[in-house]
């Protein structure tokens, strides 16, 4: 069982950047996929990052390549999203996952463990 804990959303203008961390529990934190996806109000929760345990290999959204960086702390049992150039549409709330079976995979259905999620709110 992995339970997980999202914090460092905020509010911020166009242009910033904010940094989200994910804590994980449980004893095989390691050994899993991770990923961050994000759900604004009336929309699906879409796909934002993931990144292999052995953190070798990560995933984007198109919508985020080249501003938002994935990254983990295997020891610390951390995720974390850097997200820079923040833009009003990456308004939404954003949750980190866990994948048991170590595949990439960008589809939020194959993801067994959410947090509560973290608001972001980008201004214009």
């Amino acid at each position: 069982q992995v339970q997980l804990g999202e914090s460092g959303g905020g509010l911020v203008q166009a242009g910033g950047s904010l940094r989200l961390s994910c804590l994980a529990s449980g004893r095989i934190f390691s050994s899993y996929v991770m990923g961050w996806f994000r759900q604004a109000p009336g929309k699906e929760r879409e796909f934002v990052a993931m990144i292999h345990w052995s953190g070798g290999i990560t995933r984007y959204a198109d919508s985020v390549k080249g501003r938002f960086t994935i990254s983990r702390d295997n020891a610390k049992n951390m995720v974390y999203l850097q997200m820079n150039s923040l833009k009003p549409e990456d308004t939404s709330v954003y949750y980190c996952a866990a994948d048991r079976t170590a595949r990439i995979n960008t589809n939020p259905a194959a993801y067994d463990y959410w947090g509560l999620g973290t608001q972001v709110t980008v201004s214009s």
